[in-house]
């Protein structure tokens, strides 16, 4: 439509400017007939001149004016339509996303149904069950963020976070995906110089997700996918480190022609292979984006039908909370894994957690070295076997050394493949647990812990997320503390109740920020200990309410007592509108009780001042 405009104001102008030359040249023709005077036609063919120039320059500039004019409304179409196309593509593109970790919590939670009254099946179900929930929290909130992403205007929510619970809850969740396609996965780390590390955990997370969904996808059945963590000293300074992420697969590879255009916006290589994937080439586009706001780059290592690397290199900042002093008893443990970089890694954490470790590659050398200790009554403390070795396999390797040595040793399968495929086989086989890969040096020291101190002495370690909230159920580490929870929805605050009672809280309800306020101010003195506030609430909203709550302090002292937001606005600027209000934190929903509780302690074990 647009060309058929532009090529009609064309014939337009055109038209006009040969009427206008036109009716100059019959006005001197006429002039001359009339006059015979060679003055006033000289004259009058000059002053035509004239005019036709002024009218050139005119029609030149009014040419430019219409086709800039014709250029932008062209360019501000194809903006539109590929906005409008990248939105309902994005969301088309989400179904599926969003059914990897509901497919994840639908079968741990089948899972954990039929084995009821295994607790340690329980604990490993409901942990990657919260897992998987909080990446489908994170994908709702891409979607609720859609208009950022599309502006360019992506935010960063930089916090703390844990490098081994990021790549424990990403394993957990593409499991299932690769099971269903016979694909060897492994994960792999080294040199890991600082775990907790300050970044956006759930960009940090899309970005991974998206390398190794791609890699599954592109990746034929029976293929082998890697993931794979180092770190090392940041060109930064010593507040940082730089931490390397690659995804590497055999799968169908990229061209060199493609590898230059692969983060454009709905860029699909054009191969039978490819149109038989479901995608719309988008992801890429994104992942690149929060790479670049986080200061990363991408490098890409890939030929067409051998399969392809994503290395992104990130320097991020030290987590300023002191990490847990870790260590072990004296003991001498065995490493048994055909991954020699692996078994080297994991001597080096073991070293630094107090430990003497041997590393061997293959089953047969593992009961050579276990056979030689036994015999001088030496015998190893704990034996780490991989599930997956060359010829002699983990189970069958602790089968042997199971009839060799009987059962005073404790045998631990690792493995990044889920124990449950395996658990009954390796039990009987006189496997007593398993540690999941990747191998950080806090996996190592909980799950070693867990077979060799006594249960008294590692009742503080909080490993286990449902041990966790059970001990704190039964001491009521809260009890006594008034509580003041301003939120309009009925369920949420009968959850609040259920939740905040377990750890001894007691809760006034208020349904409106309004009817806040007017608690507090009808309150004795330091009645209320804390104030969890919803923001979006009839009458008044929670950013009023705690702006109110902070006015009186003219007139209470303790009008500092802690507010924390407790909402569903999860994004960046919905925290710093929280903060600015004067509140102390913010807790998104649905309520994570392990962070309710180190708020709590937080502010609890502080004396707060005006």
């Amino acid at each position: 439509m647009n060309k058929i405009r532009a090529r009609f104001i064309k014939i337009t102008q055109v038209t006009l400017t040969l009427f206008i030359i036109l009716l100059y040249f019959c006005q001197s023709i006429v002039l001359w007939t009339l006059t015979k005077n060679t003055v006033v036609i000289y004259f009058t063919i000059g002053l035509s001149v004239f005019n036709i120039a002024v009218m050139f320059c005119v029609f030149f500039l009014y040419v430019r004016l219409s086709n800039r004019y014709i250029a932008e409304s062209e360019s501000a179409r194809k903006v539109a339509e590929q906005a409008s196309k990248a939105k309902s593509e994005f969301l088309a593109n989400m179904s599926h996303d969003i059914r990897t970790p509901m497919n994840a919590i639908e079968g741990m939670t089948a899972i954990a149904a039929a084995h009821m009254d295994d607790r340690e099946t329980l604990d490993n179900c409901i942990k990657k069950i919260g897992a998987a929930s909080h990446h489908l929290l994170g994908l709702i909130n891409n979607v609720l963020d859609m208009s950022k992403i599309e502006s360019g205007k992506l935010l960063l929510n930089m916090d703390n976070a844990s490098l081994r619970e990021i790549i424990e809850s990403i394993v957990s969740i593409v499991q299932p995906q690769m099971k269903l396609k016979s694909q060897s996965f492994d994960v792999c780390i080294h040199n890991i110089l600082c775990e907790d590390v300050i970044c956006d955990r759930t960009r940090l997370n899309q970005v991974i997700l998206n390398f190794l969904s791609n890699a599954i996808k592109f990746t034929p059945e029976g293929g082998r996918i890697e993931l794979g963590l180092s770190q090392k000293p940041s060109p930064e300074g010593e507040p940082y480190v730089r931490t390397t992420l690659y995804v590497k697969d055999t799968g169908i590879g990229m061209s060199e022609e493609f590898k230059k255009k692969v983060f454009d916006t709905f860029s699909r290589e054009d191969t039978d292979f490819v149109r038989r994937v479901q995608g719309t080439g988008l992801g890429m586009s994104i992942t690149k984006y929060i790479v670049d706001a986080m200061g990363g780059t991408i490098e890409i290592d890939s030929t067409v039908g051998k399969g392809s690397v994503f290395t992104v290199t990130l320097d991020l900042l030290r987590s300023v909370e002191k990490e847990e002093d870790m260590s072990l008893p004296q003991m001498n443990i065995l490493v048994v894994d055909d991954d020699r970089q692996l078994c080297e890694t994991v001597k080096q954490s073991l070293e630094e957690l107090g430990v003497s470790a041997d590393v061997v590659l293959d089953g047969e050398d593992a009961l050579v070295k276990v056979e030689e200790r036994h015999k001088v009554s030496e015998d190893y403390d704990v034996i780490l076997l991989d599930w997956r070795l060359p010829g002699l396999s983990g189970i069958e390797t602790a089968r042997k050394i199971h009839k060799l040595i009987g059962d005073a040793v404790p045998l631990i399968l690792i493995s990044a493949y889920d124990w449950t495929d395996i658990e009954e086989t390796a039990k009987q086989a006189g496997v007593n647990g398993f540690i999941s890969k990747p191998l950080f040096k806090s996996t190592l020291y909980y799950g070693i812990r867990k077979y060799t101190v006594p249960e008294r002495e590692r009742s503080k370690d909080g490993e286990d997320l449902t041990r966790g909230l059970a001990e704190a159920e039964k001491s009521k580490p809260f009890e006594g503390k008034k509580v003041l929870v301003a939120e309009d929805n009925e369920i949420n605050w009968e959850v609040a109740q259920q939740l905040f009672g377990m750890i001894g809280l007691d809760l006034d309800w208020a349904q409106n920020g309004s009817e806040c306020v007017d608690k507090f101010k009808a309150s004795e003195l330091h009645h209320y200990d804390a104030v969890f506030m919803d923001m979006q609430m009839p009458v008044m909203n929670g950013v009023e309410a705690a702006r109110k709550i902070r006015a009186l302090a003219s007139e209470r002292e303790d009008a500092n007592l802690p507010i924390i937001a407790m909402t569903a606005n999860a994004f960046y600027d919905d925290i710093q509108n929280c903060l600015e209000a004067g509140m102390d934190a913010h807790v998104s929903k649905p309520i994570d009780l392990k962070e309710v509780i180190r708020l709590l302690t937080e502010y609890f074990g502080e004396r707060r001042h005006t």
